[in-house]
């Protein structure tokens, strides 16, 4: 069963996105991309983008508890840089940031020659929330990766490389840039849209740089706990999408607001505390690992969320204990002398 990521959308001050799965493919030969179809070279019937989609064959084979050894690894190595880039990036920010405020009056009097729209761009930078700051870059490449998608000629490449894919030799990298990966337009608008919702909140509450480690970080788990229950249940298949980052994210937002009021967009009369709306989310996607429901990865659903009640309760002393640890060493190799 090949996976995608679609959505079920709360809204109020957060709305909240599942993870979905796109069609499977027989054999590993057909792209799958979306439910009830599947789309092959031979298939006369062009996508509903009007693109032809070529025939794509994905790797596959027998799974053990060996095709997890390389992914559990990259996932502890890849969201401990993440989270230890995430220290240094605020510690040099702050530092910036004060130099740039002892140096602010020496400044103030130069005259800079800078274009009317270099002016504009700076100040619609400048009036985004810590939140949108790494929202709209996040934004980008995704937006940059749908594109390529669309190019026939690109179609080999992004199934091999942003396809998350344990039975494939190259099974690290997918686990990230799949995180960043749609094919349908709704996908991504829906995708996108929630997490617009949610960051200017868990980025107010972690920090732009934290916030930023933490969503790597939630799409390597996500990951990882989608391996890991295909491994169990002996089935090969491939996903994308970004809503198991996500799920991370609104989990988070859940548990350090759990009053918070939330609503189904459509459906506004109906409100519910987020503390029980992650619950009961949650409760879903384990039903749906133990009934096998396939509609949805519940696995990377349930891996992100667990993911983002741990960052919740223990994510500042772990920032905290790398801090400490850390940056005399970051400080050594910048200036060559420890603090």
């Amino acid at each position: 069963m090949a996976l995608s990521r679609s959505v079920l959308i709360f809204s109020a001050s957060w709305r909240t996105i599942l993870k979905t799965e796109p069609t499977k493919c027989r054999g590993c030969r057909n792209f799958s991309l979306g439910r009830g179809r599947q789309w092959s070279k031979s298939d006369k019937t062009p996508d509903p983008l009007g693109n032809r989609i070529e025939e794509i064959k994905l790797e596959s084979g027998p799974l053990s508890a060996s095709s997890l050894v390389k992914p559990a690894i990259f996932t502890v190595a890849f969201s401990s840089a993440s989270l230890a880039g995430a220290v240094i990036w605020q510690f040099e920010n702050l530092r910036a940031r004060r130099l740039t405020q002892t140096s602010s009056q020496w400044f103030s009097n130069r005259a800079y020659k800078v274009g009317q729209w270099r002016k504009q761009a700076n100040n619609w930078w400048n009036s985004l929330t810590e939140g949108e700051k790494v929202f709209f870059p996040i934004c980008l490449v995704n937006g940059l990766v749908f594109c390529a998608w669309r190019v026939p000629a690109f179609q080999t490449t992004m199934a091999r490389y942003f396809f998350s894919n344990v039975a494939a030799k190259k099974n690290c990298l997918p686990m990230i840039l799949s995180a960043f990966s749609h094919y349908s337009p709704l996908h991504i608008l829906a995708n996108m849209y929630v997490l617009h919702s949610f960051s200017s909140g868990a980025a107010f509450m972690m920090g732009k740089e934290q916030f930023v480690g933490f969503y790597m970080a939630a799409a390597a788990v996500s990951s990882l706990a989608s391996y890991t229950f295909r491994v169990a249940l002996s089935k090969p298949g491939v996903s994308l999408g970004a809503s198991g980052a996500i799920m991370g994210v609104l989990a988070y937002a859940c548990v350090k607001n759990p009053d918070s009021l939330l609503h189904i967009i459509l459906l506004p009369m109906f409100t519910f505390k987020a503390g029980v709306a992650l619950k009961a989310v949650m409760a879903f996607d384990a039903a749906g690992i133990l009934f096998g429901f396939k509609l949805f990865d519940h696995a990377a659903h349930l891996g992100g969320a667990l993911f983002g009640v741990f960052w919740a309760e223990y994510g500042n002393s772990c920032m905290q204990y790398q801090r400490q640890h850390l940056l005399p060493i970051w400080h050594k190799i910048r200036t060559g002398k420890t603090t």
